[in-house]
Formats: structure tokens, sequence, C-alpha cells
């Protein structure tokens, strides 16, 4: 029983799921902090303190709903401009190494390969 639950926890999916979240807690941080320390406090610079939360409708506190879809808004648009820059930085890096491969030329396996078929065509 315990060499199973041993083999459960350490199967890869579930190392990977728990990476995952860990991963995906503190890039939540990252994005609070950026919407209520940066976004948020340019705004109410901008348009004075964004809160409509004492909008009512009758006893329908409207004005909470306000909040929460301008927040959602807010955190989308900070998360896809996070993700944009760091396609951005992982497009470069990319680019990078493939002109590092182009400079060190061709591999071992790649000049043999050009050998075999400069002597196939020499004996054919």
């Amino acid at each position: 029983m315990l060499k199973e639950l041993k083999a459960f926890l350490m199967r890869g999916n579930i190392v990977d799921l728990a990476v995952a979240v860990i991963i995906g807690g503190a890039f939540g941080a990252i994005v609070t902090s950026l919407v209520e320390d940066i976004v948020t406090p340019l705004i109410g610079m901008v348009i004075g303190q964004p809160d409509f939360s004492g909008i009512m409708l009758g006893s329908i506190a409207i004005g909470k709903f306000i909040n929460a879809i301008i927040n959602f808004l807010i955190v989308g648009t900070s998360l896809f401009v996070i993700i944009k820059g760091l396609e951005k930085a992982q497009s470069t890096l990319k680019k990078e190494e493939r002109i590092e491969e182009d400079v060190l030329g061709p591999t071992e396996v790649e000049l043999l390969a050009d050998i075999k078929a400069l002597l196939e065509r020499q004996q054919g």
C-alpha cells in the first residue's frame, strides 16, 4: 500500500499539477498586485475613485456587481498584457537560440548525411 501511495504521488501529472497550482498562486499574486497597486490607482487619478458600490436599484446592490465587472475587465486586460509580454520575451529568446545554432554550423549527423549523399551520387 505504501508503494502504491508513493507511485500515485510521484506520477508525473500529479507533480505537474502541484507545480502549476503553486506557480498559478504566485502569478495570481503578481496580477492582483498589478491591478490593486498600479492600475486601479492610475484609474483613480484619471477619473476619481472607481467605486460604484453605493449604486442601488431598489434593494439590489447593482453597484457591487458593476465593481466586479470592472475589476474583471481590469484583471483580464492586465493578464493579457503580461502574457503578451512573456510571449514576446520567449520569442526573442528562441530567435537568439536559432541564431546561435546557425552560427555553430551543421551537426555531425548533418555532415555525415551530406557525405553519405555525395558518396551515393558518385556510386550511382
